[in-house]
């Protein structure tokens, strides 16, 4: 797992995440952030679902620690809504609790939350609570079950790195959920460590609510996966309206277009802002892969992924030190 922690380290530097953001685009960050403000991400979406794919829209930020920047991020938001309201798009919302402010005041976040939910329940708009670090899970988990006494919009993520996933998928089959593997460093009494042991959970986890739960959004670029997938709904009649594969936007492209092609549905994460850098990291570590795939479509060629990280990190922050 060392090189999913190097990942993982790369994410939290703030020199490589400023630098990022100043020379990022320019070194083919578009290739996998969908623009740095609204009217570009929703051209990235319309041209998404000309190709029949839904999408996922979550609008990029840290960890938020003062309620004028939290403000700033609700209402972003709430312009993202009414713009996939009025321009009928296939569409949903993605967010970060600690983006709304968590680690500021849980009254506060929590109002945020429901402003935003209740305004995109006017439009039917599913809007996903998405999964930070074990920190911040119970009172996500928490925020999302008092929602849903009101509200029939939302759902959460479930990380299958975690013991107690099986647990949460439990109590919340009854939800629409979207299935990851898990991309934070945690510690072995909470969170496997073994790259086969989480993809055992993963599929585990997937069986359980493509059986038992309500829509479930599969969250993997892993073609072997997908393939289990495919045969496990088939020898189980399980719908597909009642599930969705997940891609993030500029992965796998060409297989993206095959599930399409083969009739299953697909939705696109799609990430857009100029705070970018530490979720691409954060995706890299869930499944390192995923460099080898950006690498090729960026670049147009094989690169060994160890060299490209640190040939990236190393770019980044001379560029830091330039400024």
């Amino acid at each position: 797992m060392a090189l999913r922690d190097i990942f993982i380290s790369l994410s939290e530097n703030e020199a490589l995440s400023t630098a990022a953001q100043n020379y990022g685009f320019k070194l083919g960050a578009k290739n996998i952030v969908a623009g740095t403000n609204l009217q570009e991400v929703l051209e990235s979406v319309r041209k998404l679902n000309e190709q029949g794919m839904s999408c996922t829209i979550n609008h990029l930020g840290k960890f938020v620690t003062d309620e004028a920047t939290a403000t700033q991020a609700k209402e972003e938001i709430l312009a993202l809504i009414e713009a996939i309201h009025s321009e009928n798009l296939n569409a949903h919302i993605s967010l970060k609790p600690s983006q709304l402010g968590l680690s500021i005041d849980i009254d506060f976040c929590y109002d945020n939350l429901r402003e935003i939910v209740e305004y995109a329940n006017e439009y039917d708009i599913f809007i996903s609570f998405d999964m930070e670090d074990s920190s911040h899970l119970q009172l996500t988990f928490e925020f999302v079950e008092e929602l849903q006494k009101s509200f029939s919009n939302i759902g959460t993520v479930i990380q299958a790195y975690l013991h107690r996933a099986q647990e949460d998928i439990e109590s919340f089959k009854d939800s629409r959920l979207r299935i990851v593997k898990g991309a934070y460093k945690e510690p072995e009494e909470i969170a496997y460590q073994d790259k086969l042991e989480i993809d055992i959970n993963f599929i585990e986890l997937i069986e359980y609510h493509l059986a038992h739960g309500h829509f479930t959004s599969i969250a993997t670029h892993d073609h072997n996966i997908i393939n289990h997938v495919k045969y496990f709904v088939e020898e189980y009649n399980i719908p597909k309206d009642t599930f969705e594969f997940q891609m993030l936007y500029g992965y796998r492209k060409d297989l993206q277009q095959a599930l399409v092609k083969e009739g299953y549905p697909l939705c696109v994460y799609v990430p857009y802002g100029e705070d970018w850098y530490s979720d691409f990291m954060r995706g890299l570590a869930e499944r390192p892969q995923n460099l080898n795939i950006l690498t090729k479509q960026v670049f147009n060629k094989k690169t060994n992924t160890v060299l490209a990280v640190a040939a990236g990190a190393f770019v980044l922050g001379r560029l830091t030190k330039r400024k």
